[in-house]
C-alpha cells in the first residue's frame, strides 16, 4: 500500500494531466491519432510525451487530446496541432524524442518544425 502522501501526489499528477485534456476554444490543441494503426505505430508513448512536456513547461493555453483515424496510416503516428486563427499543422512519423523540440518550437516559440511535417515526409 502506498502512503497517503504518495497517493496524494499521484492524484495531483493525474489531475494536472486531465486538466491538459480539457478543451477550450481559445487553446492551442494537440491531437494525437489514436486509432488502431496509430497505436500500433507507437502513438501512446507520443501522447504521453506531449502530456509530460506540456505539464513540465506549465503551458496552460495548450490542450492535449486524442483523436481517431486521421487517414494516412503509412505516416503514423500522426499529430495535428490547431492554433486558433491559423491552418492546422500535421506532424508525421512521430517519436517521443521529437516531442520536446515540437513543444518548444511550435507551441512556445510559434515556429513550425518543418522537418517533421507531412509536407517534408512526402
Amino acid at each position: 500500500m502506498k502512503s497517503l502522501e504518495e497517493l496524494k501526489a499521484i492524484r495531483e499528477h493525474m489531475k494536472r494531466q486531465m486538466d491538459l485534456r480539457d478543451q477550450s476554444s481559445d487553446n492551442i490543441r494537440v491531437a494525437v491519432g489514436m486509432a488502431t494503426c496509430g497505436i500500433a505505430a507507437g502513438a501512446k508513448p507520443v501522447l504521453s510525451a506531449f502530456l509530460e512536456e506540456v505539464e513540465k513547461l506549465g503551458l496552460r493555453n495548450v490542450t492535449v487530446t486524442q483523436t481517431g483515424c486521421i487517414g494516412v496510416c503509412r505516416l503514423e503516428p500522426i499529430v495535428e496541432i490547431y492554433v486558433p486563427g491559423e491552418e492546422k499543422v500535421t506532424y508525421v512519423k512521430m517519436k517521443p524524442e521529437m516531442v520536446p523540440e515540437i513543444v518548444q518550437e511550435h507551441l512556445v516559440n510559434h515556429r513550425v518544425v518543418e522537418k517533421y511535417t507531412i509536407g517534408a515526409a512526402e
